[in-house]
């Protein structure tokens, strides 16, 4: 049989080379907790924190300053109110510094938790055009926090300098204390922002949510007003912990909230591995839902 001009031709063709294909898809269980790939994006995170703390004060006119601004406000309103009209007890120290000292580590972890609880609705042509762990948005939100927690905490240091009070050598907590409110937050962040993507319930919830935690939060008031076991199981509240571990290390507050602190840590430990795991069972929707 007679091998046409078009066979010929074909058969004189480079053969098509192999081309690899790579399937992305979720993965499930404890096998989705990545850290070598997350290490691997590490450039990713530190430009996704770089824009939330540009954009947060784009085009403010104080600029930075709104990250002591609105502390130090509501420490004026709290020190009327509270310490000179309602005479909230505030274990021995100036009741504006010991409010100062709470209102630092609270307001890092209500504006990053908020931040992070939108950060994957709020960016959805990111979400659903680029391949990255997803979980470096709501990290990126309580990162870009750390700069205002830092320039407050520098305002704060400087106010119990003013009134005269010296930290001891429990100062040295204040860096555990930090690492809890980071994971304490992160936690947080990791179980709205997920549940944010299919429930925009959320966005609704979230200011209420934060009111109802905001008075369970031993901050206008010292969590000695509480007898035992009441006042250690107040640390099922993380937040409570780190702001009394606070002022404990800055102030020099007593009792020391040992107990308290262990409870908020294991809390806040079992928040966060399992809203790790909540949110990579459910990131594999994230495109097609958001």
């Amino acid at each position: 049989m007679p091998v046409t001009a078009t066979e010929r031709e074909r058969a004189s063709a480079p053969a098509a080379p192999n081309v690899e294909v790579v399937h992305i898809g979720p993965s499930k269980g404890w096998h989705g907790l990545d850290v070598h790939e997350i290490w691997l994006h590490r450039e990713l995170l530190y430009f996704l924190t770089w824009r939330d703390v540009k954009v947060r004060y784009k085009q403010t006119a104080l600029g930075a300053a709104w990250a002591v601004l609105a502390p130090f406000l509501t420490m004026l309103l709290f020190s009327v109110v509270f310490g000179h009209l309602a005479h909230i007890p505030s274990e021995g120290v100036p009741y504006p510094v010991f409010s100062f000292a709470a209102l630092v580590p609270w307001t890092f972890f209500s504006n990053a938790m908020t931040i992070g609880a939108n950060s994957l609705v709020v960016n959805p042509d990111l979400v659903t055009k680029v391949y990255f762990p997803r979980v470096m948005m709501p990290s990126s939100a309580i990162l870009g926090g750390l700069v205002d927690l830092a320039i407050a905490f520098v305002v704060l240091v400087g106010m119990t300098l003013f009134y005269g009070i010296i930290p001891g050598p429990e100062v040295v907590v204040i860096a555990p204390l930090v690492i809890l409110l980071v994971v304490t937050t992160l936690a947080v962040a990791l179980w709205l922002a997920a549940l944010n993507v299919e429930y925009r319930d959320v966005r609704y919830v979230l200011p209420f949510l934060l009111q109802m935690w905001f008075f369970a939060t031993p901050i206008a008031y010292p969590s000695s007003l509480l007898s035992e076991p009441w006042r250690t199981l107040l640390g099922l509240n993380p937040v409570a912990g780190v702001v009394e571990g606070f002022r404990w290390a800055l102030l020099g507050t007593s009792p020391a909230p040992g107990p308290m602190l262990l409870v908020s840590s294991a809390v806040a430990i079992v928040m966060f591995l399992t809203g790790l795991f909540y949110f990579h069972r459910v990131e594999g929707r994230f495109a097609d839902v958001i």
